[in-house]
């Protein structure tokens, strides 16, 4: 294995990404934080809504501020997708967790145009699709290349596919009244369809018999791994990743069931 110091050592402090991060987090301390709370004592501030997004930008910080980033970047195609998995199973989620839904309907209340453009791509149909089509998407050799090679571009596909990620998880965890998760049933239908939508990426990634990617055919190895190796990998931790939120999202679904129907 070569010493790779800068790679493993660095930390991106780009103005873009720690001045995004500080506004969003100003914008949820305003918005839906403790000073919105102090101003409308209807809508009482939770600590743990704190407590999830706090872990939602934490977690986002580190797949694309840590090394992880210039690792997958430049490397290695299996930290690349540990930090997909983290844009798309972890991040949205504990964020999304971290908005009390109070605040989002009365934002709808007040903002009919954009509720309804909201209820549209919340669609579990569009939801899921838009997941699907966007990761996949990213995944095409050609655009997957490009975003690479170019830092605006692939701040592009982190950002898409982090939002279309919360589109994903809405039906499955949304506590709105005006943009409700789906009942129990239906959603176990959509987690499948979604194991099953992205099912064709993982097999080309772990089955294929070429390197797809050029960047990690040509990159040095830092790791004793061949390039085929790592793209076989890549597409392994992919799909444990899926099989292990669908099952334990099922697996919760089918528990708050039960305890529905005892009552």
């Amino acid at each position: 294995m070569s010493n790779s110091p800068i790679t493993l050592s660095h930390w991106h402090t780009e103005p873009a990404l720690i001045g995004g991060t500080l506004f969003v987090c100003w914008a949820y301390f305003v918005l839906v934080g403790p000073l919105h709370s102090a101003q409308n004592p209807d809508s009482p501030f939770r600590k743990s809504h704190a407590c999830w997004f706090g872990a939602g930008i934490l977690s986002f910080y580190l797949a694309v501020g840590s090394p992880l980033d210039p690792l997958g970047e430049n490397y290695l195609f299996f930290a690349h997708m540990i930090q997909h998995n983290i844009l798309m199973y972890v991040s949205p989620l504990f964020i999304l967790l971290g908005i009390p839904h109070q605040n989002f309907d009365e934002f709808l209340e007040r903002n009919p145009i954009t509720a309804k453009i909201l209820r549209f791509l919340l669609h579990p149909i569009i939801a899921g699709l838009l997941f699907t089509m966007v990761f996949s998407f990213w995944h095409i050799g050609v655009f997957y290349e490009a975003a690479i090679r170019d830092k605006t571009l692939h701040m592009a596909e982190h950002l898409s596919m982090f939002f279309t990620s919360i589109l994903m998880w809405w039906p499955l965890c949304s506590k709105s009244k005006y943009i409700p998760a789906l009942s129990f049933g239906p959603q176990m239908l959509y987690v499948l369809a979604l194991m099953l939508g992205q099912t064709p990426i993982f097999a080309i990634l772990t089955f294929s018999k070429d390197v797809l990617y050029d960047t990690y055919f040509y990159a040095e190895r830092i790791m004793n791994i061949s390039p085929l190796e790592d793209q076989k990998t890549g597409g392994v931790l992919m799909k444990l990743a899926n099989m292990i939120v669908s099952v334990s999202v099922l697996s919760s679904i089918f528990y708050r069931w039960s305890k529905k129907q005892e009552v």
